[in-house]
């Protein structure tokens, strides 16, 4: 949060939509914008009156063009779908946005932290199926139903796609990637047009 806000100096007046985001994120910035978030409907919660909040997808966001002075998205990409949508999701982000900050996990870096296990992502789907149902770190530290555990592996499996830099330049070409690291490697990719 701390690079978001020295990259666009950030304001109360700072026009931001959050794409598949939540209210929670915002509690760690210095600055408080004049934020709306963008999700689907099962996932909004009404926790800041101040917040506005749309039911939305963000494949098809429901705003004019340029409607938002920075559109924020915090590890959403990998997870909306395949290619086509993967691409509408950031056209949509470039059309709405002046400027824009898209995070997400770099699939090159050796723990898969969706589930929190090393190399995963790298093994063949038959092999992650094989491992994953017996075993994650993320089922130790979330403790989900059996049912949340169900469809979290399921999409997982099937649906998510993590991105490397290259994927996530061809995808936002106005953008400069940064590269956020732990211990050297990098964890994850931010796309950013400023």
């Amino acid at each position: 949060m701390r690079l978001f806000e020295r990259t666009f100096e950030v304001t109360a007046h700072t026009r931001v939509l959050d794409v598949g985001g939540s209210a929670r994120i915002w509690q760690f910035a210095r600055v408080q914008p004049r934020l709306t978030i963008v999700n689907l409907s099962a996932a909004l919660e009404a926790v800041n009156p101040s917040i506005a909040r749309v039911a939305g997808d963000g494949c098809m966001l429901p705003f004019k063009n340029r409607a938002f002075d920075i559109v924020f998205s915090n590890s959403v990409i990998e997870h909306v779908g395949g290619p086509a949508q993967r691409e509408r999701f950031a056209c949509e982000i470039a059309r709405v946005g002046r400027s824009y900050w898209v995070q997400t996990p770099n699939r090159r870096f050796p723990v898969e932290m969706h589930l929190m296990l090393p190399l995963v992502q790298f093994l063949p789907k038959s092999w992650q199926r094989a491992l994953v149902r017996r075993f994650t770190v993320w089922q130790l530290v979330a403790e989900p139903s059996r049912a949340q555990r169900e469809y979290y592996i399921e999409h997982f499996l099937n649906e998510l796609h993590l991105l490397d830099a290259r994927e996530l330049q061809a995808l936002f070409p106005d953008a400069r990637i940064l590269r956020e690291r732990f211990l050297g490697l990098t964890k994850s990719l931010i796309a950013v047009r400023t």
